[in-house]
């Protein structure tokens, strides 16, 4: 099973939510992400946030249309996102898609981005995906991994999320490395693509951001 969890982000960065309806997938709204499910025609199972983006109306609706709100005070410790997001860590999931999480302040982007990390330092296997109307990105720890060429993101980056990330070998991009170390603030691995179907990155020691973009 997927879960896709829709935040409050500019709806104008949003992609074309239907590609990632499946009946097997559950969607999540976070504060007025919510909202935004509900005007899309997608029922969302569960709702997370303090709601302080919503009107009084909006939030009748939401309290209408879905069954288990989970709603906290605007003080507190994690962000809408991140309580929403660790609900659906304690998932069996395959998967856990973030809509919304890119755009307006920068202080949520980075925080969002950040939360990407966590089941890496959890040692959980799901990958955690922030997807907007230009991007992918998600990340992963040291290890061997196939990457498929896709049309409609042909650019690849990989970003150290480390002090540095060690070993770093691509194979199938237009520029290969091997066995090579970039530190943090390196913008060796920007804007790469696969001159194949199929490419592989590897690495043995630290953490990579990988983008996958299109203009």
């Amino acid at each position: 099973m997927k879960i896709n969890i829709l935040a409050g982000g500019p709806e104008d960065l949003l992609p074309d939510l239907s590609l990632y309806e499946n009946d097997s997938d559950m969607w999540v709204g976070v504060d007025r992400g919510v909202l935004t499910l509900i005007q899309n025609g997608i029922q969302p199972q569960l709702a997370f946030g303090d709601f302080d983006s919503v009107t009084l109306e909006e939030l009748s609706l939401i309290k209408e249309k879905v069954k288990e709100l989970n709603r906290f005070k605007p003080e507190k410790d994690e962000t809408d996102m991140e309580l929403a997001l660790n609900w659906a860590l304690e998932q069996s999931l395959e998967r856990i898609r973030l809509f919304g999480a890119t755009g307006g302040r920068l202080d949520h982007l980075f925080a969002n981005i950040q939360l990407l990390i966590k089941p890496v330092l959890q040692k959980n296997p799901v990958q955690i995906e922030i997807i907007d109307r230009k991007n992918i990105v998600y990340i992963k720890p040291a290890g061997e991994y196939t990457i498929q060429k896709n049309k409609r993101f042909k650019y690849i980056s990989f970003i150290p999320i480390t002090m540095e990330v060690k070993g770093i070998t691509l194979k199938d991009f237009k520029y290969p490395l091997a066995n090579h170390t970039i530190p943090i603030g390196s913008t060796l691995c920007i804007s790469n693509e696969l001159n194949n179907d199929y490419g592989t990155f590897s690495f043995t020691e630290g953490i990579l951001m990988v983008v996958r973009s299109k203009d």
